[in-house]
């Protein structure tokens, strides 16, 4: 069993298995967060909420329409993974220590039994890679990026003065001291789990940042923030996924809180474009000085105390001006006479993971593809 073989070239071949394995463990995991997210998005496809930048009332937005932002977010996530699957799917064994070796194997053979696409090119290369380790922990830690963010809202959404949400009592903990609290440990845990992962990508690519072809022992050390980050991983996905599909939406909060802050003052000013015929410099500063008319009148003036004022004040001025008398029907609440791009009814979760699965490239191909091309053109130079 020895003959042909060292353990560099096995260790690498073990390696690359275990990862393998651990790439499809976690597109599996992200493919039951989308189907939550998407659920959960059809549910709520007419639920009025506010969108923020700023962390500040911007325009309204569907509660389906937020989730599934963060369903583009795992979508590429899961590209991410096919792309770095196909890409490491080759197979060291046969280089033996660093130079390969003078009896006759079959490397197609043991690669094929092995399940890889082809045996490795160089053996050099081949016992002193570690790029497809690097590649899964740069995935996980773009996912721990995107799994954060969604934690970070679960959280601001689950506390006061928001809340928009209740998350389930088994993700949920209380306080030793004060009864009444429920606090979004989950979701903390999600968050904080980001920071190690991304520390294991930071680990590993110091760890190879100065090694010499071929093997040196340094390597011993490139398991263990994989293996951290894997275990990572897949206990915050599996949260999320729970966190999803478990909370209870408070879309009655949540539409009361869109209709404050002026949130369709956008939609105002797109309606006097619309209506009549105004550019949409004046259009946008008649509607800022109709809301700065409404808030010396209190915070209780809202979006209809705003659109009151145009009506009443500046929009006759503006309206005569144009020579046009159509009387006002401002529009209701985010509701757009065209639906914006980008914007479309929510598809079912079967619908849209059906789609995504004809539409995916077979990544092996298309890697190959962009190699022959690279070939052609050894310097990537741009066309003259």
């Amino acid at each position: 069993l020895h003959t042909a073989r060292s353990r560099n070239d096995q260790v690498a071949t073990d390696f690359r298995l275990w990862v393998r394995d651990a790439f499809t463990q976690m597109d599996e995991g992200l493919a039951a967060l989308q189907r939550a997210l998407v659920t959960r998005a059809g549910e709520h496809a007419a639920s009025i909420m506010p969108g923020f930048t700023h962390l500040q009332t911007a325009q309204p937005v569907t509660l389906g329409h937020h989730l599934m932002a963060y369903y583009e977010m795992f979508r590429r996530d899961r590209a991410r993974i096919a792309d770095a699957r196909a890409r490491m799917n080759e197979c060291p064994l046969g280089s033996a220590a660093l130079a390969g070796t003078g009896f006759p194997i079959d490397r197609e053979a043991t690669a094929r039994a092995l399940g890889f696409d082809r045996p490795t090119a160089n053996s050099l290369d081949a016992v002193s890679d570690r790029d497809f380790a690097l590649d899964f922990l740069w995935s996980c830690s773009a996912t721990a990026l995107h799994l954060s963010r969604l934690a970070e809202e679960l959280i601001l959404w689950a506390r006061q003065p928001f809340p928009f949400l209740r998350l389930p009592d088994s993700l949920s903990t209380g306080s030793s001291i004060m009864p009444q609290k429920k606090n979004p440990d989950a979701a903390e845990l999600v968050r904080g789990h980001s920071g190690r992962v991304i520390g294991s990508l930071t680990s590993l690519m110091i760890t190879m940042k100065g090694l010499p072809l071929a093997y040196s022992k340094d390597m011993q050390d490139d398991k263990p923030p994989v293996f951290e980050a894997a275990s990572l991983m897949g206990l915050s996905i599996a949260a999320m996924t729970g966190m999803i599909a478990g909370a209870t939406f408070n879309t009655d909060r949540m539409r009361a809180a869109a209709e404050l802050g002026y949130a369709t003052a956008t939609d105002l000013a797109d309606w006097l474009v619309r209506q009549a015929g105004i550019p949409f410099r004046e259009a946008h500063h008649i509607t800022g000085a109709a809301v700065k008319l409404a808030e010396s009148r209190g915070p209780g003036a809202g979006n209809g105390g705003m659109m009151r004022i145009v009506a009443t004040c500046g929009l006759a001025l503006a309206l005569a001006g144009c020579g046009t008398v159509s009387p006002l029907t401002p529009p209701e609440g985010a509701k757009a006479p065209d639906a914006p791009y980008g914007a479309a009814a929510t598809p079912s979760a079967d619908e849209l993971l059906r789609r995504e699965a004809l539409a995916a490239p077979e990544r092996s191909v298309e890697l190959r593809r962009r190699s022959e091309e690279r070939q052609d053109d050894p310097f990537d130079l741009p066309p003259e």
